[in-house]
């Protein structure tokens, strides 16, 4: 299996906004990895996202999941003086340097379930909520399912949620790392999954350490110790140790996974038992 890696392009052009969520995407020409989807490192969510979409990301391809090719995008000091809007301006100045960007898929267009559920089959629905359990993905929800549907495929997209145990690491000890994930009951696919069971004897042995640590430590480390400090703001001394705790995390709950193969295995059991509920209209 190749190793993780991410190629590095440089803003040329920015295209146009996509006003989604804080992270506040655009779609941006780069001079060798044409049209990318780019998240900014100066967005209100910070670093901590692009961290985020870069590792679980990462980690989708590892594990041979529908993912758009993520990369590094690097944005110069003269870049985006030319826009108009002041608040866009304002947002690529504080975004100079290295920014996380995403293949831009010309034409897709978002995953209904009703329309385009018989695209994702039941093996591969049961493998997105296994690694949506692993990494604690909150949006993979009916209501925000961060799917798009691309060339009669799905493709996992928009990633900077999931990790939020980052976002207080002095909380995260070794009973919460190997938890289960209690929003897998809200999962948009979890009705249509085959065994979360078969999933994991097929992906865990995937996600070896070396594959781990490799992708951890292709995070730039801009990222994990830019000019503010360290990423988790006086967590960690320096990004080498940022890196460790991320790595010793996903190493730590891939080892205690039954606990949340289990939690998904039930909720999916659950629900193919549930009878559907007749609607009623309100007329």
């Amino acid at each position: 299996m190749p190793e993780p890696s991410f190629p590095r392009h440089h803003a040329i052009r920015y295209v146009q906004p996509l006003r989604e969520g804080g992270s506040l995407p655009a779609v941006v020409e780069t001079d060798t990895g044409g049209l990318q989807v780019v998240k900014f490192r100066g967005a209100g969510q910070g670093a901590k996202v692009l961290i985020a979409e870069l590792i679980v990301g990462g980690l989708a391809e590892a594990l041979s999941l529908p993912t758009p090719e993520l990369s590094i995008v690097e944005l110069s000091e003269r870049f985006g003086r030319s826009e108009p809007d002041p608040e866009i301006q304002e947002l690529l100045r504080r975004s100079h340097g290295v920014n996380v960007g995403m293949r831009y898929l010309d034409g897709a267009f978002n995953f209904d379930p009703l329309a385009a559920g018989d695209l994702i089959s039941p093996e591969l629905a049961a493998r997105i909520v296994w690694f949506d359990s692993l990494v604690t993905n909150p949006d993979r929800t009916a209501r925000n399912p961060n799917l798009m549907i691309w060339d009669r495929q799905p493709w996992l997209i928009d990633h900077g949620a999931a990790l939020y145990v980052q976002h207080d690491w002095g909380s995260v000890d070794a009973a919460r790392t190997r938890t289960p994930f209690p929003l897998v009951e809200r999962h948009v696919l979890l009705g249509r999954a085959s065994s979360i069971e078969v999933a994991d004897e097929a992906l865990a042995p995937l996600l070896t350490e070396e594959v781990i640590r490799t992708l951890v430590n292709s995070v730039p480390e801009e990222l994990l110790d830019g000019d503010t400090g360290p990423v988790s703001l006086g967590d960690f001394p320096d990004a080498h140790a940022a890196r460790e705790r991320y790595a010793t995390y996903l190493l730590e709950r891939l080892a205690g996974r039954a606990s949340f193969v289990e939690a998904a295995e039930s909720a999916r059991l659950r629900g193919a038992v549930t009878p559907a509920q007749r609607l009623r209209s309100r007329r």
